[in-house]
């Protein structure tokens, strides 16, 4: 019989198409204390369940992305690509917090009967993890043959194989971290400070903050990227210009694009997610905690990523048990893990290839 507390739009195991729901009808505690009267996650699968059950793929993401893993990671997920549905059956959810159909500042308040807004309570990396694990209960499934995530995705998939190390066979971590540094806090401050500096980012509206919001998307993106990506991208064809240079168009371009699809106060909500995560917090230490981990694990770095420098990713394997370190020689920085997918998947392949 069905556990009377879960719901959910009815799925078959095959391809989906359309992002699928479900929703946990009990009160959902943060790590905060504070309490969600309810709980609603947006997900995707793509390809079959085994009899066995044994070739599920959870794909964590990262900050601003969604659900639907193989739109925003082409070239490594999804048909002819190397996480193949016809193979695996992946599974992506949206994150806590996130406008994109799960829990979230733009979503309904059942005891208010209002959209939450600015009432949303902060959430933590973990609770993003407590989360997926509800959902992963409801799916049925017992064993994740490979838990993937890059930046914010790999501080997800790191804590929940602490939380839950019987659980993985093997573990994939990019560009991610172990704590999140006071580089990376204060770069998610600085942007956080460009949504204050709007006064309209605590209305309760959905288009609320848009301006601040822009600005803290341009912010981002000197993380994401380096002197060098700008340099061969965005450089002048011509020493005459005095205005309107095409760096400066580019910011505006990007910032524009995420007002478009995303939300002022998820933003906040997942920066500051973000900021929580620290493995040792409550496990004596971050080394102690890393050395719980018993999944076989990969982690992969990226050259010229300024936002998780390649050492972080270091730390990390040198205190997961048995963990393999591989660098990718790449000039686009943070974004790196999402554009190189033909050499991650290079890397990857050979380590999907390994016996346990």
């Amino acid at each position: 019989m069905q556990n009377p507390t879960f719901s959910f739009n009815q799925i078959s195991h095959a391809t989906s198409v359309k992002t699928q729901f479900f929703h946990y009808r009990r009160p959902f505690e943060l790590e905060s204390g504070a309490v969600l009267p309810e709980l609603q996650i947006a997900y995707h699968t793509y390809g079959k369940l085994n009899a066995e059950k044994s070739n599920v793929v959870w794909v964590c993401h990262a900050l601003t992305a969604n659900a639907d893993v193989a739109d925003w990671w082409k070239g490594l997920v999804g048909e002819g690509f190397l996480i193949n549905p016809e193979e695996y059956f992946i599974v992506c959810a949206n994150i806590l917090g996130s406008c994109y159909g799960t829990s979230s500042p733009t979503t309904h308040n059942i005891i208010t009967n209002e959209t939450y807004f600015i009432d949303f309570p902060q959430v933590t990396i973990r609770d993003m993890v407590k989360a997926h694990d509800l959902l992963r209960q409801h799916l049925g499934i017992e064993e994740i043959a490979l838990c993937i995530g890059g930046s914010m995705g790999g501080q997800q998939a790191m804590e929940w194989a602490i939380l839950q190390p019987h659980l993985f066979k093997k573990l994939v971590l990019l560009a991610t971290n172990a704590q999140h540094s006071p580089w990376g806090i204060a770069f998610n401050e600085s942007q956080r400070l460009a949504i204050y500096a709007d006064s309209t980012w605590s209305e309760r509206r959905h288009d609320a903050g848009q301006a601040g919001l822009s600005a803290a998307r341009s912010i981002a993106l000197l993380s994401y990227r380096n002197y060098q990506t700008y340099e061969s991208r965005q450089s002048e064809e011509t020493n005459e210009k005095i205005d309107d240079f095409k760096a400066s168009s580019y910011q505006r371009y990007q910032g524009l694009k995420l007002v478009r699809r995303f939300n002022v106060l998820s933003y906040l909500i997942l920066s500051k997610a973000m900021d929580s995560h620290n493995v040792g917090r409550g496990r004596e230490s971050k080394e102690k905690a890393l050395h719980q981990i018993q999944a076989k694990t990969l982690v992969i770095g990226i050259t010229s990523d300024i936002l998780f420098p390649p050492f972080e990713q270091q730390f990390l394997a040198k205190h997961i048990p048995d963990a393999q370190y591989v660098e990718i020689d790449s000039p686009y920085g943070h974004d790196g893990f999402l554009v190189e997918t033909e050499k991650i998947s290079e890397v990857l392949k050979e380590f999907l290839n390994e016996s346990l």
